[in-house]
């Protein structure tokens, strides 16, 4: 190898390691942010939950056209039923992450994760 080919071969390197520390940083910061759950029906607000400080898995009931239950764990929530007709909402799964939603369209009911 050339000396010029080295020296980029060596700047290569040194950008690929400060691109996987700012990364590993960047995650590290996302993790430290505190995490709530915010439930809304018909536009209202029905509960607003710090998701990092659930000790014990609790169930939330929520009524209107359909009936619904949402289970909330320490870091998550999810809608556990609904008797709605798509059940799109329970297919929704897990919510964790600031900016993940679910949505009950039919019942108008809104769960998302805000920080």
């Amino acid at each position: 190898m050339k000396r010029n080919d080295m020296i980029l071969l060596g700047m290569i390197i040194i950008l690929v390691i400060l691109g996987l520390g700012s990364l590993q940083g960047y995650q590290s910061a996302e993790e430290s942010t505190h995490r709530f759950a915010v439930i809304t029906q018909n536009r209202r607000l029905v509960e607003r939950i710090e998701l990092d400080n659930v000790s014990e898995s609790r169930i939330i009931k929520l009524g209107g056209k359909y009936n619904e239950i949402i289970i909330v764990e320490k870091g998550r929530i999810k809608f556990k039923e609904a008797d709605c007709p798509d059940k799109i909402c329970v297919k929704t799964g897990w919510l964790e992450k600031p900016g993940d939603t679910a949505v009950c369209l039919p019942n108008r009911v809104v769960v998302k994760i805000e920080d």
